[in-house]
């Protein structure tokens, strides 16, 4: 009988039955690092390889149960926190993780294959920012993601230009100085074709990991680095080490990725070995 068992981390989200994107998506990259991965469905996704057609919620108590009944049972590691159907839900999680402070919270919570990618509700963004974010220990988005959260803050008429570096720092010191321990801004360009990962704090810049882009096309290229990010710091690692190695996995998996159907790439979580 193992005495010791795999690190635990407990996954919000939602079910593709791709197995490219959510939960699923989740437990092979978990399990790639040598975790072991608890699941709580927030929604169903009707979707292949290509597309997501529709998204089914979860009723936010039966979704809250799921979590409370492993969390009874057993220690976890780490929470990783992904796109999810409704503020209610949001509200439950919130909850659930405030009674775990020691165990980081990896929040991910736009979903790039979803129509809106989760940010055309602004009351789902403001309840990220303002019951969620403060309690996460690395909130990972994208450049123009972190942009349209901002337009949640930004008083009327004052500058929105996103590519601006003053502005970028000027929305991530608004996410840290509400809690948020780290801000992870993924996907930048620069002018050669390049991009990077920029790990922040209420300091400022961290660390920041450059990588070359890859022609694809794929779907869930960010689930699969939020998900190895998650499972390296429930194995003890920090978040600017994990930023480095979190990349390099993905990068991997996106170099040996597979096309099951007539869609996307999708990223071999288990590549290595």
């Amino acid at each position: 009988m193992q005495n010791q068992p795999l690190p635990l981390i407990l996954t919000f989200g939602v079910s593709d039955p791709v197995g490219a994107l959510g939960v699923q998506a989740d437990l092979a990259a978990f399990a790639a690092h040598g975790c072991h991965g608890l699941s709580v469905v927030a929604g169903l996704l009707v979707a292949d390889s290509a597309k997501v057609e529709n998204l089914h919620e979860v009723d936010s108590d039966w979704m809250a149960d799921q979590a409370r009944v492993l969390l009874e049972d057993m220690p976890v590691a780490a929470f990783k926190v992904g796109a999810v159907a409704t503020v209610l839900q949001l509200a439950a999680i919130a909850e659930i993780v405030s009674d775990y402070p020691d165990a980081p919270l990896i929040l991910d919570p736009f979903l790039t294959a979803l129509p809106d990618s989760g940010l055309a509700d602004e009351e789902m963004l403001s309840a990220i920012r303002s019951i969620l974010a403060p309690q996460t220990t690395v909130l990972i988005l994208s450049q123009s993601e972190l942009g349209r959260m901002a337009e949640t803050w930004r008083e009327v008429g004052e500058n929105g230009d996103d590519n601006g570096a003053d502005a970028l720092l000027a929305d991530v010191a608004e996410l840290t100085n509400a809690g948020c321990q780290y801000v992870l801004v993924t996907g930048t360009r620069d002018d050669k074709g390049g991009c990077s990962n920029t790990l922040f704090d209420a300091d400022g810049v961290v660390a920041r990991v450059e990588w070359q882009h890859l022609p694809g096309p794929f779907v869930g290229a960010g689930n699969t680095y939020s998900a190895s990010f998650t499972a390296l710091m429930a194995c003890g690692m920090e978040a600017p080490q994990a930023l480095f190695a979190a990349q390099e996995y993905t990068t991997g998996a996106l170099e040996h990725a597979q096309r099951f159907g007539m869609g996307k790439f999708i990223p071999n979580k288990f590549y290595r070995g």
